[in-house]
This record gives C-alpha cells, structure tokens and sequence, in this order.
C-alpha cells in the first residue's frame, strides 16, 4: 500500500471523493476535475497548463495514431508490458498523460501520476476516471507519499524545467523502495555548441511575455518560420536552423504524421522551447553521479533511441535492498 501523507505535517491523509481527510475527517486538499490538489495553478510551471491543456490529445497515442509514446516508454524503461502487475509506479511531470495511458493500457501497475501544473486536467480528461489511477497536483520536492513507497519512479522530459536539478534528483530517489527503480530522462549538454541555439538566446525575452502572448506570437509565424527552416535544410544550410526559433522538426519530431498533425506538434514543441522559467539541461555523467551519490546502485546513463532516429539522454538505477 502506498500511504499518502501531508507534505507540510506528514501525518497520514485518507482519501475520499471531496479530497485527501486529516484524521478529524476534514478536507485538507480537494479533490478537483480528477485530481487532488495540494498546490494553486499559479506556479513556474503555468505555461505547462496552457500547453497541456491547449495540445491535449496532440502527444497521446490513442488519439494521434502513432505509437511514439508507446516505443519512447518502453525503449527507455525496458520494462515487459506484462512485468508490472501489482507493482506501484510513480509518475512525475505527467503533463496531459502521453505515459500515463501507456502505463494504464499496457500494463497492470497502480500509477500515482504527479503534475506542478493545471495539467492534471488534461491528464484526467485523456486517462480517467481509471481504478488504477490516481493524480496529483504538487510539487516535486513535497510529494505527498511517505518514503520508499514505490517499486517504479519515472520522470520523463521534466527535471531540466525544475528550479533545482539536483534537489529534485533527490526527491524522486527518496520515493523508490529498495529493490526499486528509478528512470529519468531530462535534456541533455552534447557539447559546447548546445547553448548556441536560439532557444538559450531568445528565452530570456520571450519567457517574459504572458503565456497566451506567446502562443499568439508563434501561431501567427509558424508558417513562415517552417518556410525558412525547410529553405534551409533544402539549400544544403540546416545548420543554420539552430538560430531559426522554431523546434528542430527533423531531428525531434516522429516521421510519418499528417501535415495538419505536424504543424500542431511544431507549436506544441515550439511554445515548450521559449515559455518555461526554467531550461536547465546536464551532461548525462553529472547526472548519473548526483544518482549514485543518492543511494542508487547498477546506474546505467545512455542516450536511449527509439521510433526510427530519436533519442533521449536516460539515466537508470536501482536502490539496493
């Protein structure tokens, strides 16, 4: 059993239908559109809402008809669809649930799906209501669960979008039990040139601009700026791409999509490249060593690929019984 707990008090909480019950019975976090709410809206991760919320079906399989999510998750944690009967996964940054659905419709575990952000909705829209399902809004350093609760802790594509890296490193290893799992996977430092790239140089203006503004802002100029990027890649220039503010579309993208499916996923990654306050990506091997240095043991750090020729920087571990 997973024991919920109050991240401020740590005494135990109960669950119901109105939200999580001290032992008075009163509510101390509602419950609200599928989720337990133990933070406001108003937080750093703001823009995730509107995006999760705005691109709702966008990244999910079962609606886009692709399975990208499906290989990325699998490739990554290299779990067997049929391995996780029983067993408790901890889900943080779930966003609008791309993995959550893949958890619930491939495997048999119990998933406790954690977002900082009005996601959860989404999340809840795509995913639920399930019986093997139960989210959260809060933060990643005041989980509410007791510690070493879980056999499975996954964060995908989250960490560097976190105020402190390390810290929240930390607090996903204190969620593990021993014998479990920890995999995360975070944006990746590849060389000196990765900062050179107009994501770094234009985010301090455009994280600035109110959410809704910015994603204005790029609907307005996405078809010229897929325009110049194709003229590039075309002449023989892509590398000039780096300095086009707009997502890299061969490199990060899945092949394969409708026109109409691609554009909205070019916004999608796009929005996700300018509006976040926080962008802060680390060499696979810094952060393999933060791992160990938290308890974990057999840490295997390695550029994961998966649909064809994407890939994402993986770092695994076990805690040792």
């Amino acid at each position: 059993m997973v024991v919920i707990i109050d991240p401020v008090s740590k005494k135990e909480l109960k669950e119901s239908e109105t939200g999580l019950l001290d032992e008075n019975n009163k509510v101390v976090y509602p419950m609200h559109n599928g989720a337990f709410r133990l933070v406001s809206d108003n937080n750093y991760t703001a823009n995730f809402g509107l995006e999760w919320n705005t691109f709702q079906k966008t990244q999910i399989d079962k609606y886009s008809g692709n399975t990208v999510s499906e290989e990325r998750f699998f490739a990554q944690t290299r779990w067997e669809k049929g391995s996780l009967e029983g067993c408790s996964v901890l889900e943080v940054g779930s966003g609008a649930g791309r993995f959550s659905q893949i958890i619930l419709d491939h495997t048999k575990a119990n998933l406790y799906s954690v977002d900082y952000s009005s996601a959860v909705e989404a999340n809840y829209r795509n995913n639920g209501p399930h019986a093997r399902l139960k989210l959260f809004q809060a933060s990643i350093y005041d989980l509410p669960f007791k510690k070493e609760s879980f056999d499975k802790v996954i964060c995908l594509g989250v960490l560097q979008h976190t105020p402190d890296f390390k810290a929240s490193v930390q607090a996903l290893t204190e969620m593990v039990k021993p014998g479990g799992e920890l995999i995360i996977d975070f944006y990746p430092i590849r060389n000196i040139f990765t900062k050179v790239h107009s994501k770094y140089i234009l985010r301090p203006v455009l994280k600035r601009l109110k959410h809704d503004t910015l994603m204005s802002l790029i609907r307005k100029n996405i078809n010229t700026l897929i325009a110049i990027y194709k003229f590039n890649r075309r002449i023989g220039l892509g590398a000039l791409n780096r300095f086009v503010p707009i997502c890299d579309i061969e490199r990060t993208l899945p092949a394969g999509m409708s026109a109409e499916q691609l554009k909205e996923w070019i916004i999608l990654d796009t929005f996700d490249m300018f509006s976040p306050q926080y962008d802060d990506p680390q060499r696979l091997s810094t952060v393999a060593a933060w791992v160990k240095e938290f308890g974990l043991v057999d840490v295997d750090a390695a550029w994961v690929k998966y649909h064809g020729n994407l890939e994402a920087a993986t770092v695994r571990g076990r805690k040792k019984e």
